[in-house]
C-alpha cells in the first residue's frame, strides 16, 4: 500500500517506518480534558472572559455562559480585568455622639476664660476692621452708581452696553450690602468686650 493510499484510508493515523500507528491514549485524554475545560462556563470566568452585552445600559459581565451570551448578542472581551468597587460604609452616628459628649464633660476640651476673652476680642477687632473697609467700599460704589445714572465711559457708545454696566453695578451693590449684613450678624454673636 502506498503512502497516499494509507492517508486516504485513515487520515488521522500517524505513519512511522512502514505502517500506521495508533494515537497514544494519554495525548488523546489530555486534549479532550483541555477542550472540555476551555468550554465550561466556570473555566471561562476563571480565565477572565468578560462579555459586553448591548442595550441602553451597556452591560459588562462574566456571569453568563457562552450560550447565554450568544443568545443575548453579547461579544467576548478577552483578558479584560474585572474590577469590583466597594462603597464606603457610613459610620454609626450613635457611637460618635457619646464620645464627643464624654470629652466635653471631662473638661479637657474647655479653654481658659482669659484665653477665650482674648480670642473673642481678636475676632471682634478683625470683624470691625473688615466692616469699616467694606462700608468704605460700599460708599464708593454708591457714589459711582450715582442713583442709577453713572457717567458713561468712552467705550460705551452703545446704550445697551451702558445699561448692562448699570445692572452689574446694581447687583454688586446688593451683594456688598448683604456682605455687610453678614458681618454685622457675626459681630452681634460675639460677646461684648469687658468695660
Amino acid at each position: 500500500m502506498s503512502r497516499r493510499a494509507v492517508r486516504k484510508a485513515n487520515p488521522g493515523a500517524l505513519r512511522r517506518e512502514g505502517g500506521p500507528i495508533a494515537h497514544r491514549p494519554s495525548i488523546v485524554a489530555a486534549a479532550a480534558l483541555l477542550a472540555g475545560l476551555a468550554l465550561s462556563p466556570a473555566a471561562q470566568a476563571q480565565q477572565g472572559t468578560v462579555f459586553r452585552c448591548p442595550g441602553p445600559p451597556v452591560l459588562y459581565t462574566d456571569q453568563l455562559s457562552a450560550q447565554e451570551a450568544k443568545d443575548k448578542g453579547c461579544r467576548t472581551i478577552e483578558g479584560a480585568p474585572i474590577t469590583i468597587v466597594q462603597g464606603v460604609r457610613p459610620r454609626p452616628v450613635a457611637a460618635s455622639a457619646p464620645a464627643s459628649g464624654a470629652v466635653a464633660r471631662s473638661g479637657e476640651g474647655r479653654v481658659d476664660p482669659a484665653e477665650q476673652r482674648a480670642r473673642d476680642s481678636d475676632a471682634r477687632r478683625i470683624l470691625s476692621d473688615e466692616l469699616r473697609r467694606e462700608e468704605a467700599r460700599l460708599a464708593e460704589m454708591v457714589r459711582e452708581f450715582n442713583n442709577g445714572e453713572p457717567e458713561r465711559r468712552g467705550d460705551e457708545r452703545n446704550y445697551a452696553r451702558y445699561q448692562e454696566r448699570v445692572a452689574q453695578m446694581r447687583a454688586a451693590i446688593q451683594r456688598k450690602e448683604a456682605d455687610l449684613a453678614a458681618i454685622r450678624r457675626e459681630l452681634a454673636k460675639l460677646p461684648l468686650p469687658p468695660p
